[in-house]
């Protein structure tokens, strides 16, 4: 069925999606699955998703008013009143759009698009991108015919969920999972040692305080072996290059590169933030990681992402509290002791990573509007937790 559409079963489909990386980017990655299925597909966002670079050209966007509710009790009022008024423009866009269904992919701006499609009565469903279930998407769990996850446990997803959810893995850009199939950068116990440092979209001001310093505590022998590229705030840029000069440690720093991919295939560590995004690239690759958590994130979701990957030998995880250049350095020692060392623990990620998640996705979303729900691999009572990961090939096992 993956690919494939029979001629005169062309359906529409809108995606509802929060205005930052993380929701959008496998709203993209859908988007584009289901166009080369022959779908026409339209997108409901707010003014920062429409602004987030790699939206298809095809793709069009709807901005819609996006009520948030913080802290603040004063604020709920406004917040509500936007969510209102986000429902009735969605549900006029339904009128002349006429979707098969709704997919929300998390955050505020997506909350309207689904509470007119559910009340509509078109089939909805949701993508959480984390090893949490977003407060969007808990609020959405009751209404909405299918629950798409990206790992085989989810916090936060209520038991009388779990008939309709479906693994189906997180959506990378095509450009990295063209990666899946490289070996695993070659590495010598001489040879340089790549090492990939990024704090996410906004880089992370306490990796530019701790990786340098952390860095240049290894031992002589392995110090010297390093090539590091890093992701910096502009803010940061000298104070961090300045570290490295006085470390005698060759860096290449920037705000951003638009070359990520390249940058990818060639690390042999990353260290970073624990973004979903970042996971799913990570574990579509096969790159071992040091994770650091970002500590205000929501329900503490990026630690839980961390889980699967450490779990199966891929990457270490450090809370920020804990992480200062001494426990750093003594990390990377535990994971680049020894080549075989990395090109396990790469393999280890390798093999949570979930490459047909895109396809998966949309499979299951075809699944509206159209023939009976097919068998997605669900995540319930019975065998969640043996849901089958991708097998490594015989070709990157010897080769690994």
């Amino acid at each position: 069925m993956s690919g494939e559409n029979p001629v005169g079963s062309s359906r529409h489909y809108v995606l509802a999606a929060g205005g930052t990386g993380g929701h959008l980017i496998p709203a993209f990655a859908l988007a584009k699955e289901l166009d080369a299925r022959g779908h026409h597909v339209a997108l409901i966002t707010d003014e920062r998703g429409a602004a987030i670079p790699g939206k298809p050209d095809f793709l069009s966007a709807h901005v819609l008013p996006a009520g948030r509710f913080g802290k603040n009790p004063l604020s709920w009022f406004k917040g509500a009143r936007a969510v209102w008024q986000g429902r009735k423009m969605a549900l006029r866009l339904f009128e002349s759009f006429e979707p098969s269904a709704v997919i929300g992919f998390g955050g505020y701006p997506a909350m309207p698009a689904l509470l007119a499609s559910t009340s509509a009565g078109i089939p909805s469903l949701v993508h959480e991108q984390n090893a949490v279930l977003g407060r969007v998407n808990r609020l959405l769990a009751g209404r909405v015919e299918a629950i798409a996850t990206s790992y085989p446990d989810v916090a936060r997803l209520k038991s009388k969920y779990l008939d309709k959810a479906h693994l189906v893995g997180n959506p990378v850009r095509p450009s990295v999972l063209e990666l899946r199939d490289q070996d695993f950068p070659a590495l010598s116990e001489e040879g340089i040692l790549r090492v990939l440092v990024t704090g996410g979209s906004q880089g992370a001001s306490i990796l530019s305080q701790v990786v340098p310093d952390g860095l240049a505590m290894l031992p002589p022998a392995l110090r010297q072996r390093l090539q590091v590229t890093q992701q910096c705030r502009a803010e940061d840029l000298d104070a961090v290059r300045e570290r490295y000069s006085s470390h005698d440690i060759p860096a290449e720093l920037a705000t951003y590169y638009e070359d990520m991919e390249a940058r990818l295939a060639d690390c042999h560590l990353f260290i970073g933030r624990a973004g979903a995004s970042t996971i799913a690239e990570l574990t579509a690759v096969g790159r071992p990681a040091i994770l650091i958590p970002l500590p205000i994130a929501t329900d503490d979701h990026q630690a839980a992402n961390t889980r699967e990957m450490v779990n199966a030998g891929g990457a270490r995880m450090i809370r920020q509290s804990a992480f200062h250049p001494k426990e750093l350095a003594k990390q990377i020692q535990a994971m680049a002791q020894a080549p075989d060392t990395l090109s396990n623990a790469a393999h280890g990620a390798w093999n949570c990573g979930r490459p047909d998640a895109g396809k998966d996705l949309a499979d299951l979303v075809e699944s509206f509007g159209g023939a009976d729900m097919m068998d997605v691999i669900r995540v319930g009572a019975e065998g969640a937790k043996a849901s089958a990961r991708p097998a490594a090939s015989s070709t990157k096992d010897s080769a690994q």
